[in-house]
Order: structure tokens, then sequence, then C-alpha cells
């Protein structure tokens, strides 16, 4: 299996530079047949990647696909990394391996056959062409210690993609990151422990970088991704400033709670102030956007009052 992906990986690299790349090329520096490089061709089409096919000219990237640099990124951050070409699920890989992790180590793959995201729902994730990662943490006090979490991740991620350049982000209650009002990344977080002692927690981080259209046609809602901007975002090094990124603010949060947050969140919420909507099962109750309070409860003004929802079920939507 590594063999081959060190094939495939070769492939993407040469597609890389730009242009068509004749199949012939193509099995000449890889020292390997026309017929095994059409093989792998297939293969990385069926993992997403989408290539186009021209007869005399080869073969040509529809968009770009970036890789994880291994070596740099395990170089640049303590913490246990494992990395993958191909996985079932991040999140689902570090809970399996729960007993030997520690806080902060984290788990990346290029590709995921069963990436979710809130309520079941899949997560389109294309071989190399976008972030997917997960993050372990472990809690001493309890579930009730994690209670807004994905708010501070939220404001973990907002933070990196500012600081490497990126304008026009924000985040959406309660697990959101939009780019010029559109999804860009999602949260997904998973716990296992007691109510009143150890908690285990994976945070499960899936980031658009680059969308072909084809992958686009299988999302049923507004998207953005990085490759829309006018500047160059290394994945290796976006990685490497989240995972310390994470780490200092899961810190925080775990030392003095979500009130830390407070100024962080309302500066990059995009609905505060703002008339919305909360679909809680067969019920829809709107109101104007307080934030947060200091559960990771949205705030609601309604009338003269100001109420308080939170729940793994609710949903938000402007109006």
């Amino acid at each position: 299996m590594h063999e081959q992906w060190t094939r495939r990986r070769a492939i993407i690299d040469l597609l890389g530079k730009g242009g068509f790349v004749s199949g012939e090329d193509l099995a000449g520096e890889l020292g390997i047949s026309r017929s095994a490089v059409s093989k792998q061709v297939a293969n990385l089409e069926e993992f997403g990647v989408d290539i186009y096919s021209v007869k005399g000219k080869g073969y040509k990237l529809a968009t770009p696909v970036s890789l994880i640099d291994e070596k740099r990124l395990k170089a640049n951050i303590k913490n246990r990394c494992f990395y993958f070409d191909e996985i079932a699920s991040t999140n689902g890989f570090l809970l399996n391996h729960i007993d030997e992790l520690s806080s902060g180590d984290i788990c990346i793959a290029e590709y995921q056959s069963a990436g979710r995201g809130r309520r079941g729902r899949t997560w389109v994730s294309p071989y190399g062409c976008h972030l997917y990662t997960s993050l372990f943490w472990r809690f001493s006090q309890g579930m009730a210690q994690a209670m807004g979490l994905s708010l501070v991740v939220g404001c973990s991620l907002v933070t990196v993609l500012r600081q490497m350049g990126v304008d026009g982000i924000g985040v959406k209650w309660p697990n959101d990151i939009y780019l010029n009002h559109k999804k860009l990344a999602g949260i997904l977080v998973e716990m296992s422990g007691q109510a009143d002692s150890e908690c285990n927690l994976v945070i499960g981080i899936g980031m658009n970088l680059s969308m072909s259209a084809y992958q686009a046609q299988k999302i049923d809602q507004p998207w953005s991704d990085l490759s829309q901007l006018d500047i160059n975002i290394d994945k290796t090094q976006l990685m490497i400033h989240l995972q310390l990124q994470l780490v200092k603010d899961l810190e925080c949060f775990q030392r003095d709670g979500l009130k830390a947050f407070a100024e962080r969140w309302r500066d990059a919420d995009l609905f505060y102030g703002k008339e919305i909507k909360l679909l809680m099962a067969d019920n829809v109750i709107e109101g104007v956007c307080c934030g947060v309070d200091e559960q990771g409860a949205i705030l609601l003004k309604q009338g003269d009052k100001i109420n308080a929802y939170v729940g793994g079920e609710i949903s938000m939507r402007a109006l």
C-alpha cells in the first residue's frame, strides 16, 4: 500500500508543475509502464482527484492538490503526529487509540473514506484537496468542563487563518467557519468518559482548500475554499500553526474557561447583532443574536428578554 501511494504522490507532484504531462514522460520518470501509469491515474480519480486526460497531450490536474510534508510537520510539532494517505476517519482513529494518547496528539489524513460532519452528515473528503485532521485532548474534571469547546476551536481557526493573511473569515455558532459568508470549515467534537471525572475528547476539523467542480456537486450548501484567495496557503505550515494554536487555546480554556474567549468570539461572530432563527426539531425561534454565554449557549434577544439556547440538535440560520 505504501509503495502504491508513493507512486501516486509522485504522479501528483509531476502533474502539479503545470501543463499537460504525457503518459510516456510519467512512465519514464517513475520507471513503470504506461499501462501502470494509466491504472494509477484511474485510482487517483477514484479517490477524488480530478485529472484531465486528453489524447495526444497526456494528463493535467483540474485543480491544485496540496499534500502534507510529513517530515517538516513532525519536525515542528512536539506532540505525536499520525499521518495517513487514506483512512476511514481521523476522529475514528484517535477514538480507537485513546489509551495511548496525550493531550495535543494529532491525526491527519489526505483522504477519508468515512469522514463525518455534525449529525452524522458525510464530509466530502477527496484526496489531497482539503485538510482533514483531529486532535486529542483530555479533561480531568469531566464533560462539563468541555462545555463550549467547539467555540474555542473556532476562535483558534480564525486566529490562524488571519495570521496567514486570510480576510473575510468568521464564525457561525456553534461549529462552522465561514469565508466570505460561505462555509469553509467545520468542527466535530466527540467525547468519551464520565460526567464528573476524566473525559477524553477528539476534535475533528475539515477545511476546504481546493474544491473541484465534480466534488462541489456533492455539497448541498454554499461553500468556499482557500484556493479562491489571491494568497498561497502552505498546507503543512497551516497544520503546524493550527496544532500549536489549538494547544495554546485549549490550555487557556482548561485553566480559565470560555470567558477568556468572549472578546475573540464576538470579534469573529458573523451574526452578532443580526436577526436569526434557531431550528430546534419542529420549533423555530427568532430573535437578535447577542453572542454566547460562559457555557457556550447562544443568546437571543426576544422582545425585552435575552434567552440562552444550547443543545446538540439546534441549527442557526440568518433571517
